[in-house]
């Protein structure tokens, strides 16, 4: 029988999946017809301990039986860990994800930004802090996701000008798609690292290599957009500057690291209910705890180089001089104190925001974005928005919108579009100074970047975020 087969009749993926494979192929050889083995599979799962004995589907008895013992043994905490929400319009799925993710008998506290929606797990912009545990998913499938801007010391006359100049740099310097490379590699030090800490990082670093410098697809950008300081801060005058803006992260090598070690933290709790199975999590201090440790960790690092070079190889083309960067994660775990408790802190889609740490939160290709730095706020656990956030799925955006939509809204705001999907309409996401209202508590607008010509993944590429 095929995997999905079994799986209609109730057998989940893993080690019982590939017993039953086993006792279906026995069965069959012993003479068994195709429905009279889907007919004891589908009673067994009702009741495995009534063929403990079968001499064809004993084992697979077995399985089921541990599983369910080990379901029975699930204890969630007596009294939910403390979380708190930012933001009240936000999907009632995401709260939902939220106040789950609370019950695990590892949780700690949790936070929900102003942004959030629903993803798998813990929500896009949830933040959860758990004891000596880390959760895969809780981290996100696009691990070290970041933002990267680069003030460059080229006269704002260049968008009416040099437009031209602008384009052709981003057309021959940076590269979007799933499984999108390079046309020649490009070198940073990160490659020269120990890539074979653990097997799954070892067998991806030749994928890194090739998808080094390049960006992903979903809502990944890079672009050129104007940014405003009223005041003199970072180093800069007051004044309205040229910078570049890139979001994406550690491409398909951080997917193979998050695809591994998800499965393997959920074939480690069978106990978990449907609700909670995608957060399953690996004890920190055990051998696959430290694996996916160091690997996200060098997957942060990857993803930080990703940015590097693609902001180098733009300014050098431009023949631009670098006057400032800033950049942050917000797709990680971090090892804190809060409370004066060492915790992991998980942030899906959420910014850091200690008290003076310097952050990027964007709105949509046709909106602005800021440069925030962190109010530290203990409740959030130091946490913020990495967006404005989706209003709506991305089935929905290219059901409700057109393409004369989005230009006609790109053109009011002065912003020209060289790719884009049409699910990442600025109409699809939530007002950026809603968003930025709601967490004033949480961080402080330092700078803002508005967006004037706008590169991501072609129409029809899957998302990757």
């Amino acid at each position: 029988m095929k995997p999905r087969e079994l799986a209609n009749l109730g057998i989940l993926k893993g080690d019982a999946m590939k017993v039953a494979g086993a006792a279906c192929a026995a069965a069959a050889k012993a003479g068994l017809d195709g429905a009279s083995i889907r007919e004891t599979i589908a009673a067994l799962v009702t009741d495995p301990d009534a063929y403990a004995t079968d001499p064809h589907f004993g084992a697979l008895s077995s399985a089921i039986a541990g599983h369910k013992a080990a379901q029975r043994l699930f204890v969630p905490r007596e009294q939910s860990a403390p979380w708190r929400q930012w933001g009240s319009d936000l999907e009632a799925s995401a709260i939902d994800q939220l106040r789950n993710a609370c019950k695990l008998p590892v949780s700690i506290a949790g936070a929900l930004m102003p942004d959030a929606h629903q993803g798998y797990g813990l929500p896009i912009g949830g933040v959860l802090a758990t004891d000596n545990a880390v959760i895969p998913f809780a981290v996100g499938v696009d691990i070290a996701c970041r933002m990267k801007l680069t003030v460059l010391d080229l006269p704002l006359s260049v968008f009416a000008s040099h437009r031209d100049r602008l384009v052709n740099a981003l057309q021959k310097e940076t590269f979007f798609g799933v499984g999108s490379s390079n046309h020649g590699r490009r070198q940073h030090a990160v490659m020269d690292e120990d890539w074979a800490i653990t097997r799954i990082t070892s067998r991806i670093k030749d994928k890194a290599a090739n998808q080094l410098g390049t960006s992903g697809s979903g809502n990944h950008f890079v672009e050129f957009g104007t940014l405003t300081l009223d005041r003199d801060d970072l180093g800069l005058k007051e004044g309205v500057y040229v910078a570049l803006l890139s979001h994406s992260g550690s491409r398909g090598a951080g997917a193979g690291v998050a695809e591994y070690y998800s499965k393997l933290a959920m074939g480690k709790h069978p106990e978990l209910p449907r609700e909670l199975i995608h957060l399953a999590w690996l004890e920190l201090d055990s051998q696959e705890g430290q694996e996916y440790w160091l690997s996200m960790e060098l997957m942060g690092r990857y993803a930080a180089a990703n940015h590097k070079l693609i902001h180098q190889h733009v300014a050098r083309h431009l023949g631009a001089e670098v006057l400032l960067d800033v950049e942050n994660h917000h797709n990680f775990a971090w090892k804190e104190n809060h409370g004066g408790r060492d915790v992991i802190v998980h942030r899906k889609g959420a910014t850091p925001a200690a008290a003076g740490t310097l952050g990027i939160i964007p709105g949509s290709m046709g909106t602005a974005g800021y440069i925030v730095r962190g109010r530290g706020n203990a409740e959030s656990l130091q946490s913020a928005s990495h967006g404005a956030g989706r209003k709506m799925s991305r089935t929905a955006a290219k059901a409700r919108y057109t393409w004369s939509d989005a230009k006609r809204f790109l053109a009011e705001h002065n912003v020209d579009l060289i790719s884009a999907g049409l699910d990442e309409v600025p109409m699809a996401y939530k007002d950026i100074e809603t968003v930025m209202a709601a967490q004033s508590d949480l961080v402080e607008p330092i700078a803002r970047f508005d967006p004037r010509l706008v590169k991501m993944a072609p129409e029809g590429e899957k998302p990757e975020d």
